[in-house]
């Protein structure tokens, strides 16, 4: 029996109006760019320079995290489980970006339950489900989405809820400009001649996924992370060791300087310091579980119990949430 498009993507709830995709209005987001960089408009890259700020948590974000007002390493976590699932599936690197980018503008807006770690997975699972929607070819499904440590299991239907909610708090715009909106523009000026293209865009791709965890990059936005990204990929080539990282505001109008040497000297710090760094944070293995109801089935007998599927403990409520 044939399977219609329109019944394969019936769960593919960032349904944007067509029109609205390919007129140009809003800077689009793709991992891959269509031209060769050598052929993008610098006035392109400056559009998305000018709306990336569109797409980002406010600017007292990071303050809260400081201030514990919001859990840290809560969103630790939350990032760690989603680079797992993207090695796991060997997701793009843009689909985790997206997946972060949309946890953390999620949380900018509404505060989590702070008394149930249940909330946060489920927030995390339906960020990643709509960003693998967005980017990948072919995307796991809701189930199967739901691995590497995960410690609840939750129904198809109460992921579509919370996406549904993701959707109405951020208003439907899931086209983030990124830092990866900017790689492959940025690696062609490192770089004119091309030879060292591809392990620029690989090695910067690497760096800011290694860091995205990293609370201290909140205050960058996507533009200063990837020339930053793209500064410390050219370091490992002796042909483009000489990039100065001072001129690299001078690879489009709009980049702030400041912005890209901290960045810069951020990211340094965390390659040099990384042998001396603690392991990061991995959600335990350990599984929510209920034994058979089976009295036939002794516990002895049978090590193995059904998960604990949180389907009626959805807390999502529009009229209930507390925004910021």
């Amino acid at each position: 029996m044939s399977v219609s498009c329109s019944d394969r993507f019936a769960d593919l709830l960032c349904g944007e109006d067509s029109d609205e995709v390919f007129s140009g209005d809003s800077p689009a987001c793709s991992s891959e760019l269509e031209y060769p960089a050598s052929c993008i408009e610098e006035s392109s890259i400056a559009g998305f320079i000018e709306h990336e700020r569109n797409f980002v948590p406010g600017f007292d974000y990071l303050a809260r995290f400081q201030s514990q007002s919001l859990d840290a390493s809560a969103r630790e976590e939350a990032v760690a489980w989603i680079l797992k699932v993207q090695a796991f599936y060997n997701l793009q690197p843009l689909t985790a970006y997206l997946s972060v980018n949309y946890l953390d503008r999620f949380l900018y807006s509404r505060r989590l339950p702070q008394t149930s770690g249940w909330s946060w997975q489920l927030l995390t699972v339906a960020c990643l489900s709509l960003a693998a929607k967005m980017e990948e070819p072919l995307v796991p499904s809701l189930l199967d989405l739901q691995v590497e440590g995960a410690k609840y299991v939750f129904e198809p239907k109460t992921i579509r809820r919370m996406e549904l909610f993701v959707l109405t708090v951020l208003d439907w715009r899931l086209r983030s400009v990124t830092p990866f909106s900017f790689t492959d523009f940025f690696a062609y000026k490192a770089d004119p001649t091309g030879t060292f293209f591809g392990f620029l865009i690989s090695k910067a791709a690497d760096t800011i996924l290694s860091n995205i965890k990293e609370s201290s990059f909140l205050e960058y936005w996507p533009s200063s992370i990837a020339a930053a990204a793209i500064l410390c990929a050219a370091n490992d080539i002796p042909n483009l060791s000489l990039v100065n990282p001072e001129h690299a505001e001078l690879w489009c109008n709009g980049l702030s300087r400041e912005k890209i040497l901290s960045c810069y000297r951020l990211m340094q710090g965390l390659i040099v310091d990384k042998g001396g760094r603690k392991p990061p944070k991995i959600l335990p293995q350990l599984r929510v579980t209920i034994r058979p109801s089976d009295s036939s089935i002794s516990s002895s007998s049978s090590p193995s119990y059904k998960r604990r599927k949180l389907n009626k403990c959805l807390w999502v409520d529009d009229d209930k949430g507390n925004s910021e």
